[in-house]
């Protein structure tokens, strides 16, 4: 794999970054305002149930129902739009439009793409989850300076989906893959990945594959930052694993977007 520069990757991602600015504002009032509606009808409605019938420090570790569930709405996010970003608009430069073998003719290289293509999406992940992060800030149960690193985390989680979900959006034919991706990868991650209430409750098949993506680890690491409970050896463990999917996708996707633009 060729050497990417971070000079080639800036421009890659400014240029990903102006086509964004045509739909940014519908883009981002839509991360804030889902979650927000998710915090509204699960963390408080359903919380109140859960609140008031058991314990939620003995139950979930957390002072309450809706204070476990809002580190989970900023990682899922994250997850959810680099997962979605990673799909249709990565087949389109490569079918449709066909930018990137535009890019192609110019000296940058595949790996600048796909390293650009991050970044930007890491931009991304840290406006949308900085929104939602200050949405929480409005309720006093939700409301900790452990969200601060949680946005950053966010970011990671969602670049550890994103470069992999590149991979096979350069190798699919159609579009059809990306419905399945959403239908049996990204919806039951967003419900059974940890976001919502512990994996201890669930059957031990589910708690291993949920523990085997980024989203459970990266969950794991927001709830210690906000409940001021933080182990560093733990984190730097999830960090070290959220990385390891990060690069991993990012050589897949590198060598399949190389044989599609230079074969």
């Amino acid at each position: 794999m060729a050497r990417p520069t971070f000079a080639g990757a800036v421009r890659v991602a400014t240029w990903e970054w102006m086509l964004y600015r045509r739909m940014w504002a519908t883009n981002l009032l839509s991360s804030f305002l889902q979650p927000l509606l998710y915090i509204l009808g699960l963390g408080v409605g359903v919380g109140t149930l859960v609140d008031r019938n058991t314990s939620a420090m003995s139950t979930l570790g957390a002072p309450s129902y809706v204070a476990f569930v809002a580190p989970g709405l900023v990682i899922t996010t994250g997850m959810s739009l680099a997962s979605l970003d990673s799909m249709w608009p990565v087949m389109g430069s490569l079918k449709w439009n066909r930018a990137y073998f535009g890019i192609a003719a110019t000296p940058l290289e595949a790996v600048d793409i796909v390293c650009g293509h991050a970044l930007k999406m890491a931009a991304r992940c840290v406006a949308a989850c900085g929104l939602v992060a200050l949405a929480l800030a409005l309720f006093p149960d939700t409301r900790s300076w452990g969200l601060i690193p949680t946005v950053v985390i966010a970011a990671l989680v969602g670049i550890a989906f994103a470069m992999p979900v590149m991979a096979v959006s350069v190798k699919a034919e159609h579009d059809g893959v990306f419905a399945n991706l959403n239908r049996f990868v990204v919806i039951p991650l967003f419900l059974f990945g940890g976001a919502f209430y512990p994996l201890s409750k669930l059957p031990t098949v589910v708690q291993w594959i949920a523990r085997a993506t980024p989203l459970w680890h990266g969950t794991t690491v927001a709830r210690q930052f906000t409940f001021d409970a933080v182990n560093w050896l733990e984190v730097c463990g999830h960090l070290g694993y959220m990385v390891v999917w990060a690069v991993a996708g990012t050589v897949v996707a590198t060598r399949r977007l190389r044989r599609k633009l230079y074969p």
